[in-house]
């Protein structure tokens, strides 16, 4: 088992996109990403050390594997694939081969910014795609591979490989590897604190009493 999914995984699992991104903000750092959300209802929760992989547009020089073979190649169970397609909508970089292969290597899902297709194929094999949407048309001929496990850059944000990508029906944030530990006690306490607000409302508290003995506005600082 990686150092990861022993001393990680199950802490992430816990929380939301939206605490991990506001502990984010609270120690000053970017990881919050937008427009990328799961394809379908039923595509889990998403975490994993990321496998990058940065795509460029077809030309004269070709690439000698197809997009996103080397990076499941590469990658270990648990681990995310990240694609940095630069938001294109016009071209699919992920199908149901690649999530076929990518599902048997025990691979979390993939974050793609961009599109995806073969939607139905991956529903099928159960394998979790997060990107901007769908489309049917082929990426060979319009974009190849430039490099896998590079850094890159993913809706506005750095990311490196091993770098940790979180995803749920929010969307998805990335906590640098250095900065796992301190971002989830962050969260934690971030968590806990929400929860203990709506156990007060739920017990019969209004918001506005609430909002004044937490201090919500101020929970970031």
């Amino acid at each position: 088992m990686s150092e990861f999914n022993e001393k990680y995984r199950s802490r992430f699992e816990k929380l939301s996109s939206t605490n991990v991104s506001d502990a984010l903000d609270a120690l000053g750092l970017k990881g919050s990403t937008y427009g990328i959300r799961p394809m379908w209802h039923t595509m889990g929760k998403i975490v994993g050390p990321v496998v990058t992989v940065k795509l460029t547009a077809a030309g004269l020089t070709k690439g000698k594997y197809h997009l996103g073979i080397k990076a499941i190649d590469a990658a270990e169970p648990g681990d995310v694939i990240l694609i940095d397609n630069g938001g294109r909508l016009d071209t699919s970089c992920w199908g149901g081969i690649l999530a076929n292969g990518a599902k048997l290597k025990g691979i979390s899902g993939v974050v793609i910014d961009g599109a995806m297709r073969d939607l139905d194929d991956c529903i099928e094999a159960d394998f979790n795609v997060y990107a901007r949407g769908t489309v049917v048309a082929t990426a060979r001929g319009r974009i190849m591979e430039e490099e896998t496990n590079c850094m890159v850059q993913f809706a506005g944000v750095q990311v490196r490989p091993g770098d940790i990508a979180f995803g749920d029906r929010s969307g998805v944030v990335i906590v640098p590897q250095e900065k796992i530990e301190e971002v989830l006690v962050k969260a934690e306490e971030l968590y806990e604190k929400e929860e203990a607000m709506i156990a007060a409302m739920r017990s019969g508290k209004s918001a506005l009493q609430v909002d004044e003995e937490f201090h919500y506005e101020k929970m970031l600082k």
